[in-house]
């Protein structure tokens, strides 16, 4: 879970910072302090909004958890929401950037899903607390509901790129988007129930569901109209 770090932050560096400087202090550049305070808070948030226990996440509470003043936490934030926002595009960027580095690798339409299927549940089952903060139905405050209407189109676009090739043909681009949020919808709700132990799922075989998943309907949309289309002629 998340690190409380050792704070000379609290004295000298109050002082080195004053007046809008940002000099050495102990070695150590202000550029590079005042970015690792901001991660130490966007640490305690993970850890806060990742606690099976969540409640309302406060200034006072990511502060405590990671061992810094209010001052720090307004040095990077000008509110919870804010840095609650930070975090959810943060995480929304790494599993973006490993599920489109995975995606490009494969050979074929499965290969690809199943690379970036696999990339995703690497990122959350490596960091339990960024799959909570994705997915948990716990967490209910408008901006995590917001950040999940954006995410949503975003993977469904990475979706839709996969079916494309299948979908455009055969049923039209308008219902082949419709296919793609159904599709990423029914996803996030199988990792949700993973993450919360509602499914009792291996790791290996909850990435083996979701690609079947995620490819059937594409293929069987391919066959059920190439059967039809065949019948007509």
């Amino acid at each position: 879970m998340g690190r409380a770090p050792s704070t000379p932050d609290s004295r000298s560096d109050a002082a080195s910072d004053s007046a809008g400087t940002l000099r050495a202090y102990g070695g150590e550049g202000g550029d590079t302090r005042v970015a690792r305070r901001r991660s130490a808070l966007i640490d305690a948030g993970l850890d806060l909004l990742g606690a099976d226990d969540v409640g309302a996440v406060t200034v006072r509470g990511v502060c405590r958890r990671a061992g810094l003043t209010a001052r720090y936490f307004y040095e990077s934030f000008e509110s919870v929401d804010q840095l609650v926002g930070v975090m959810y595009d943060e995480v929304i960027e790494e599993i973006a950037q490993v599920s489109l580095a995975a995606f490009s690798e494969g050979a074929s339409m499965r290969a690809k899903v199943a690379g970036a299927v696999s990339a995703i549940v690497d990122v959350i089952d490596a960091d339990r607390r960024k799959g909570r903060l994705l997915f948990s139905q716990a967490l209910q405050s408008p901006v995590i509901a917001a950040k999940r209407m954006e995410s949503t189109t975003l993977f469904a676009g990475l979706t839709l790129q996969s079916t494309s090739a299948i979908l455009d043909v055969h049923v039209g681009p308008s219902a082949a988007v419709g296919v793609a949020h159904y599709q990423v919808g029914g996803l996030s709700r199988l990792l949700a129930a993973w993450l919360e132990g509602d499914v009792d799922l291996s790791k290996a075989d909850v990435v083996d569901l979701s690609i079947a998943l995620l490819v059937s309907p594409a293929e069987m949309l391919e066959k059920s109209l190439s059967r039809r289309h065949g019948d007509g002629e």
